[in-house]
């Protein structure tokens, strides 16, 4: 089962590139370039005017709500949000007609701490416009697409534009609010030489990573260390066993455990490919799940003999950190489908059916562990009355 819910997530997480046709024409006039963006289904075109150095430009983009905003920029530093210089088209609250001002994007506005303002840019912008597909008579709507014009001057010998772009669902009076903060939200920046048309997506494997991350850790935090734990609870009751139960338990937690430190590093390498972009719970539950199930593999090494009188008090601390641990790596993993934009996907559905499959044994080998306890009591008392034993007698008797 494990085998078949790793391929099911892993062709289940959807690619975050979108592949499209840039078009050179644009509603005021041609271009004589175009690229395709690799997210939210946008692109750019452009004239570079050597001899002076300007660009003329359009970005294509699309709302994704009627009282929406869509925007495009520039970073002039790095290719990073942080720093953005952006122009932000949005229907303008008093007349429903599309406006378009400029913002400075500075570390308060990633961190929510105040509205986000207009104000003047220290970039040359000559001339900017934004217009709605449709002309005048067009509306904002969810999916209505929209360009946005700008005419730059260029640094002298400086071709390539670190260029950031993103929408969001909201604007309060004249301030965007944040936008989404899903894998196609969070991949909208990339670097191009005007001059070339080539395009650098910075971090390219970003979405692999982040694939890879959430398929390992779903299927060690999620799936593997709940089977440890249900596997230690009714294996050792089995005598017939002996200890091999302890060593299948062990095995199952310590590869859990060493696949969930891969997706950890792998977690934390993309925090830091992704500077500014926080996730406060998941990135919090992650480090408890983690610490937790280092203390776990700790107390494998200093397990005291069942002679002790200190092995009660270790019993109690290894069953109270494994299922704090396992229901931390479980709930971790339902908030890192939400990080991922996976809310609603088929990755999401089959780790649910796989969790059920495993909480409809274990509620079925828990019944059957209470009824063997309730029995036991009665089959000890028949068999001191010698009931069970003059039946047996009686029946070779009969026989």
């Amino acid at each position: 089962m494990l085998f078949f819910l790793s391929l099911f997530l892993l062709f289940s997480f959807p690619h975050v590139t979108f592949s499209a046709h840039c078009t050179t024409a644009a509603a005021a006039k041609t271009f004589q370039k175009c690229i395709t963006l690799p997210t939210q289904q946008a692109s750019i075109a452009w004239t570079f005017h050597r001899h002076n150095a300007t660009l003329d430009l359009v970005f294509f983009g699309t709302f994704i709500s009627p009282s929406g905003w869509v925007g495009w920029g520039i970073n002039p530093t790095s290719p990073e949000m942080t720093g953005t210089r952006a122009l932000i088209a949005f229907p303008d609250p008093s007349t429903g007609q599309i406006v378009l001002l400029t913002y400075l994007l500075d570390p308060t506005t990633k961190l929510q701490k105040r509205p986000l303002l207009s104000r003047p840019l220290d970039i040359h912008i000559l001339s900017s416009s934004a217009t709605l597909y449709g002309g005048k008579l067009a509306t904002v709507h969810g999916g209505a697409a929209v360009q946005i014009f700008a005419t730059l001057k260029l640094a002298p010998n400086n071709t390539k534009l670190h260029h950031v772009w993103n929408r969001g669902l909201y604007v309060q009076g004249y301030s965007p609010t944040i936008h989404p903060t899903t894998a196609n939200d969070l991949s909208s920046i990339t670097t191009f030489d005007v001059m070339s048309g080539t395009m650098a997506t910075r971090h390219s494997n970003i979405g692999t990573l982040r694939t890879v991350h959430g398929i390992m850790n779903a299927i060690a935090w999620g799936i593997m260390l709940p089977i440890g734990a249900v596997l230690a609870r009714y294996l050792r009751h089995v005598q017939s066993l002996g200890p091999t139960w302890f060593y299948v338990h062990a095995g199952v937690q310590l590869f859990a455990f060493f696949l969930g430190t891969v997706g950890f590093a792998i977690g934390i390498r993309l925090g830091d490919m992704s500077p500014g972009v926080q996730y406060g719970l998941h990135r919090k539950l992650g480090f408890a799940a983690f610490c937790l199930g280092g203390l776990q593999t700790l107390a494998l090494l200093f397990r005291p003999k069942t002679t002790t009188k200190f092995r009660k008090y270790w019993k109690s601390y290894h069953h109270f950190v494994g299922y704090a641990c396992v229901v931390l790596g479980v709930v971790n993993v339902f908030q890192g489908f939400e990080v991922m934009g996976e809310g609603r996907s088929i990755a999401k559905l089959v780790y649910c059916l796989g969790l059920s499959t495993l909480i409809g044994v274990c509620i079925t080998l828990e019944v059957n562990s209470w009824v063997v306890f309730c029995r036991k009591p009665k089959e000890e008392k028949l068999r001191r009355e010698g009931l069970v034993g003059a039946s047996d007698k009686g029946s070779g008797i009969l026989s």
